[in-house]
């Protein structure tokens, strides 16, 4: 099946190559090398995310062997894809090309190919390790040019200039400089630059995602979801942006680009957008907006989620439980915000739809709510039934059940018409929800067995994404011969042709993966450059000095520089550029402050103003993508949907604040029930605000009150901060009793005091999450990274470990515990919820009397 690219026009599908998989389109034999290169690489990537390699004892690779490895595919395939210049020639590979590619391929695998060498030489490169190591860094600033743009290749050459030009810099950046050998070993022969964690997470767990995601566009997927989006909203006010917003929230659970997803689904939403009335810029920001806002949305969220696991340091499963909840907040904001321009334009549905009693409709919502809800609890016990009376037994007996379900699910597929693959932009019709739904349920399997090992299981992301890919895969290569058996048609080829679409789902998510491998080899020099010269201590007193020690100021700044670092980079690697240069900041300067800030709700400022680049004009390239198929001028959509955006942008300064946001400090299920449902209500407060437009359109001093409404809703503690303190102090002697008393993840904040590395004396406020809850407080503290020892009545900090959760959230070695701080026991801040329900009530009321007026009139 093609994939919705694929549908698009021929400009559009450029585009999307030109941004994602590479603009070159060989011929011949040409076309076949670059096609079974791309194959063996997601096989080679297959393999290494499973157990196989474990279970037979065959090509167990360590983490920097997979890294070489997977770079050198990367790069290759870089030179093979993308051509060096517009004029270059798009339909062969030049000899130079060829050359390069080789070049680059060896230069990447040297630290595989000669790593027992290299071992016995640390820090003293030869003159071969030398010269290899500087044409590895040349080709990779070459590819990155081609594939992911020049701003981030001169980032680098920025980088490696400032390596090298230390001493010769102005004072306030200056530094002691680095010898071409210490440089060249620091980034191409160690882990701390090239091949550092970004790169091993894009070789050990983002492939496979990405992978996962070109299986499912391949296989029909995203065409599902589209049908589905379109089934269940298509014939309300504003239907085309609803179905777009709905349509890129779910693709955005798996997709890793913006861009591709404005294509995707733009290619239906936009025309029928401007049909519907809310012409070309409106659509093409909206489109553009719920696109972008698919790279925050779990489990995915543009690959970083799985970065964020390693720099953060906490389980997969708590970095989507943070990032759930903002993500729901701006597409609902999205979703209120389409409905209100709609109803600010007069819009009437574009597709008629037999119109159905209130009361039927509520019975069949609550029943396909109700039967989804018991099946899935249903079959959660039933395994769990399994796994307790079975043993070492019950995998095959949970196989031996997604079969029969994934049967069951292909059989009702048979049994409905086959879903369009495309959306009649002319002439659209009406949908049936149900039936659509049923003509693809197997879609759902995969997704839902990803969720499961993630999240149920437990597994490593990889090895949850290995199974979501094998199952994926079958899937891919039985529906159609299936569904010709359950209707007893002839298979004729389907066969081959499922085959083939398994293959070229392989081929696509390698050519995906591409510009996100030299893309997260690149960042490893602006993370190398950092780690060699100690830029981050500066730039935290460069910020300090900028905001005069105002936290407001001092967000504002690094909001700004995230936008500006983001402009024209790749999603996962934007997140590797703002994570190292600008989280650092957040977290030290917050401490200085007094400002208690979770390590996650730092790294995810940055990660969603990073995210935001990609709307922003003039550069913006998912909004060059929707500006090209609404026929509208990009910076005008840009500026539009940078207006959309505020919604979001709003979310990172709530929860820096309030991390209740992040659904941290949620004690129990009623106050996470309170929190989701008051942010619920504040987030549709603040989009009818930014429309002016809640029943009717709002008079100002409505906006007033729905705006205090908002602060009270968003932010209660603003006000019973006022009232009575969070924290009260605790003698650092009874540290260890508190640590023991913590409920399992709960966090300690802690007051320090010591002198930095420049002699400077500071007090600061930081906060450790501990692991599972345990009887001794001092171990659970230890397995944090944190060790204290007692000095008289003094506590200090003894050690930190380095990469622990207590290293990362600012603890220092040698500092003195001031006071342990301690939640006050005062009142919920959630009473001020009340006041806010009655200010909206106010409204509301003052709203529907205007309402009532003409209504009055035209009876009189």
């Amino acid at each position: 099946m093609s994939t919705d690219i694929e549908k698009a026009p021929e400009a559009l599908q450029q585009l999307v190559a030109d941004s994602d998989t590479g603009g070159r389109k060989p011929t011949g034999w040409t076309a076949g090398v670059v096609f079974t290169v791309c194959l063996l690489w997601a096989l080679f990537q297959y393999w290494y995310a499973s157990p196989l390699p474990f279970e037979f004892g065959i090509g167990i690779l360590n983490d920097t062997e997979a890294r070489a490895i997977h770079l050198a595919f990367a790069l290759f395939l870089a030179f093979l894809a993308w051509p060096a210049f517009k004029r270059s020639p798009r339909n062969r590979v030049p000899w130079v090309d060829w050359l390069l590619a080789g070049v680059a391929a060896f230069a990447g695998a040297y630290v595989m190919l000669f790593y027992a060498e290299l071992a016995t030489r640390p820090g003293t490169p030869t003159t071969v390790d030398v010269a290899v190591s500087v044409v590895g860094l040349l080709l990779l600033l070459e590819a990155t040019r081609r594939a992911v743009g020049w701003p981030m290749a001169v980032l680098a050459v920025i980088f490696l200039a400032y390596c090298m030009l230390g001493p010769w810099l102005p004072e306030v950046i200056a530094h002691r400089g680095a010898s071409l050998n210490r440089l060249i070993s620091h980034m191409w022969l160690t882990t701390e630059g090239v091949y550092g964690i970004a790169l091993g997470v894009s070789a050990g767990t983002i492939f496979v995602y990405v992978l996962f995601g070109a299986l499912l566009d391949r296989g029909g997927g995203g065409n599902y979801m589209m049908q589905v989006s379109f089934a269940a909203l298509g014939h309300l006010r504003g239907g085309p942006a609803k179905v777009a917003v709905v349509s890129s929230a779910l693709n955005g659970t798996i997709s890793g680009s913006s861009v591709a997803n404005v294509v995707s689904g733009g290619i239906f939403t936009i025309p029928l957008m401007k049909k519907a009335g809310y012409g070309g810029v409106k659509a093409g920001a909206i489109e553009t907006m719920s696109s972008v806002d698919g790279q925050i949305m779990p489990p995915v969220m543009g690959a970083a989620a799985f970065l964020m696991v390693e720099y953060v340091g906490i389980p997969y499963s708590d970095i989507v439980k943070h990032a759930f909840l903002p993500a729901i907040l701006s597409y609902i904001g999205l979703f209120y915000i389409v409905h209100l321009e709609a109803l600010k334009l007069g819009m009437q549905p574009i597709v008629k739809r037999t119109p159905t009693p209130l009361r039927d409709r509520v019975m069949r919502n609550a029943l396909g709510v109700t039967g989804t809800v018991v099946l899935v609890c249903a079959l959660y016990y039933l395994i769990l039934g399994f796994k307790a009376v079975l043993g070492p037994a019950a995998p095959y007996a949970v196989g031996a059940l997604v079969l029969a379900l994934y049967l069951v699910a292909v059989w009702q597929a048979a049994s409905c018409p086959d879903l369009a693959t495309d959306i009649d932009i002319d002439n659209p019709k009406p949908l049936q929800t149900w039936p659509t739904v049923r003509a693809g349920l197997h879609f759902i399997m995969p997704i839902g067995i990803l969720i499961w090992c993630l999240m149920v299981e437990e597994m490593s992301p990889a090895l949850a994404a290995f199974w979501a890919v094998t199952s994926l895969a079958v899937l891919m290569a039985t529906q159609h011969p299936l569904i010709a058996l359950f209707r007893r048609l002839p298979m004729g080829n389907a066969w081959q042709e499922s085959w083939r679409s398994v293959l070229d789902g392989f081929h696509n998510g390698a050519r995906n993966m591409i510009g996100i491998g030299v893309a997260t080899a690149t960042a490893g020099i602006v993370v190398g450059g950092i780690t060699l010269t100690g830029l981050g201590l500066r730039m935290t007193e460069f910020v300090e000095l900028v905001s005069q020690g105002s936290v407001i100021l001092m967000l504002l700044f690094v909001a700004i520089s995230c936008l500006v670092i983001g402009l024209g980079v790749p999603t996962t690697a934007n997140y590797v550029l703002v994570r190292t240069l600008m989280a650092p900041v957040v977290v030290e300067l917050g401490a200085q402050s007094g400002l208690i800030i979770p390590l996650i709700a730092v790294h995810m400022f940055v990660f969603y103003y990073g995210i935001m680049a990609d709307i922003t004009p003039p550069v913006g390239l998912a909004t060059f993508a929707a500006s090209a198929i609404s026929g509208e001028d990009s910076l005008q959509t840009g500026i539009q949907g940078f207006i959309y955006a505020a919604r979001t942008l709003i979310l990172p300064f709530i929860w820096i604040f309030n991390p209740q946001l992040l659904l941290i400090n949620v004690e129990d299920l009623a106050e996470t029930l309170r929190v989701i449902a008051a942010s619920i209500v504040a987030m549709l407060l603040f989009a009818a605000i930014t429309m002016n437009w809640f029943r009717i359109k709002s008079r100002w001093w409505e906006n007033v009150l729905l705006g205090i409404a908002v602060v009270l809703l968003f932010r209660p503690d603003v006000f019973m901060d006022r009232l009575a303190p969070p924290y009260r102090d605790a003698p650092p002697a009874e540290v260890f009793d508190i640590a023991r008393d913590k409920p399992e993840d709960g966090r300690m904040v802690f007051v320090l005091q010591g002198t930095t590395l420049e002699g400077r004396d500071l007090t600061k406020t930081v906060a450790v999450q501990l692991g599972a809850k345990g009887e001794d407080g001092r171990k659970r503290l230890d397995e944090a990274g944190l060790r204290l020892v007692g000095l008289g009545d003094q506590l200090q900090v003894a050690q930190v470990k380095f990469g622990s959760r207590a290293a990362k959230s600012g603890f220092e070695q040698g500092w003195d515990v001031v006071a342990v701080k301690m939640p006050s026991g005062r009142a919920t801040p959630h009473w001020f919820y009340l006041p806010a329900l009655l200010l909206v009530a106010l409204v509301w009321w003052s709203q529907g009397r205007r309402m009532a007026v003409p209504r009055t009139l035209k009876v009189a």
